[in-house]
Parts: structure tokens; C-alpha cells; sequence
């Protein structure tokens, strides 16, 4: 799996110092429930996913940059990006992929830096980043101190994406591909979460983690 190096824009950029943790999974995992149960404990939650709808929608500082690489076709008439379209084109072609994450990963980070500057004081003392493709991007991984892991099995993760959105197996698998496996993102973690089972375990696994990392903030301040 290859590598994404800091992009240049971001990479002047102060990096906060909370203890921070980096949360991801493969699309379908079950980041957002896990994210919104820190939430429910005082948790900042600075979610990637969420910055770059912002940036991509009417007004959003990442559509000028857009427009003029890929063209008003790319564009809708309020303004935003024409996601669907968006989304074959970078299936189809590796290069509009590169294309659209040199335009758009310096603008997240940045805005992430802004978000945790201005969350740097909060009730849990740490911060959690969401970020989908963390183990893809090495520059995110420099920004956390631990990166926590939603987990579960590849046909459970299939299944949930082609519910949610609609999906056939083979665009649920084509989405899946394009990430890290599911081996590489256990491999990275310093904590892992499994989402296999009944959604109300995920309820004891966040409140012990949650305890974990405001003992190791606290050891920080």
C-alpha cells in the first residue's frame, strides 16, 4: 500500500498538542457510531469527513480549485460538487483521484489544525480525529498519539455498506478496495474496537478506552 507524504501546505502548519487520538476504519465499519459515543462522554471530535463535505459544498474553499482542474461539469448549479460524478470519476481514474487529494487533503488538515487549536480545552482532555484513511496517510499518523481502530469482519463491512448506500457487491467492493485491508489497519493500531457483534458492546468498549485516555492526558498536562 503506498504511502502519502505531508502535503506542503499542510506541513507548516502547528500541529496541536492535546493528546490526540487517531479513529478509523474501512467504510461501513462503524466509525461514526463510535465517534458519536466519545462524543456522548465530552469528547472533541474533529471528523475529516465532515471537513471536506464543508469544503466540497456551496461556497466551500476547495471549489475554485476544483473547477478549474476538472471543469464546471464536476460543478452543480448551487455551486458544489457534483459528488456522484466526482465519485466514478476517481474509480475510473487513479490520476482524477490525485487530482482531487492534492486539492483537498492540505485544505482538511489545515482546518483540522484550526478545529483543535480551538478545541484544546475540553471536559475529556483529549481530542479524537476521524480519519478514513489514516494508515494511508502517513501525515496523519504524525498527528496523533494513539490511533484507535473500528474493526470488523470484511463481508459484515460489505453488507452494511451495501444497505446503507444502496450499493451492488461489486461497488461495495470496488469502494473497499481502494482502502487500506483490513490486515494493514490492524497492524497500525495501538487500539482496536470490534464492531462484529451487538452494537451495545460498543457501549463498554468506549468507556473503557475513554477512562484509558484521559489517565494518559492527565499524564501529559
Amino acid at each position: 500500500m503506498a504511502r502519502v507524504e505531508t502535503p506542503a501546505a499542510a506541513s507548516d502548519a502547528p500541529v496541536q498538542r492535546s493528546f490526540a487520538i487517531g479513529l478509523t476504519g474501512g467504510i461501513g465499519s462503524g466509525k461514526s457510531t463510535v465517534a458519536s459515543l466519545f462524543a456522548l462522554r465530552g469528547v472533541a471530535i474533529i471528523d475529516t469527513d465532515v471537513i471536506a463535505h464543508a469544503l466540497t459544498g456551496v461556497g466551500g474553499a476547495a471549489m475554485p480549485a476544483i473547477r478549474a482542474e476538472f471543469g464546471t461539469s464536476f460543478i452543480t448549479a448551487e455551486g458544489a460538487l457534483e459528488r456522484s460524478l466526482m465519485r466514478a470519476a476517481i474509480f475510473s481514474d487513479p490520476a482524477a483521484k490525485k487530482q482531487l487529494e492534492t486539492i483537498l487533503h492540505p485544505l482538511i488538515a489545515n482546518h483540522a489544525d484550526q478545529a483543535a487549536r480551538a478545541l484544546q480545552t475540553n471536559d475529556a482532555g483529549y481530542l479524537i480525529y476521524v480519519v478514513p484513511l489514516l494508515v494511508e496517510l502517513r501525515y496523519w499518523q504524525e498527528r496523533v498519539d494513539r490511533i484507535l481502530v473500528v474493526d470488523c469482519e470484511e463481508a459484515m463491512q460489505r453488507e452494511r455498506v451495501m444497505r446503507r448506500n444502496g450499493l451492488s457487491t461489486a461497488q461495495a467492493g470496488a469502494i473497499m478496495a481502494t482502502q487500506a485491508t483490513r490486515a494493514e489497519r490492524l497492524a497500525a493500531a495501538d487500539d482496536v474496537i470490534d464492531n462484529n457483534g451487538d452494537p451495545a458492546q460498543l457501549f463498554s468498549q468506549v468507556a473503557i478506552l475513554h477512562a484509558h485516555y484521559r489517565l494518559q492526558a492527565q499524564r501529559l498536562e
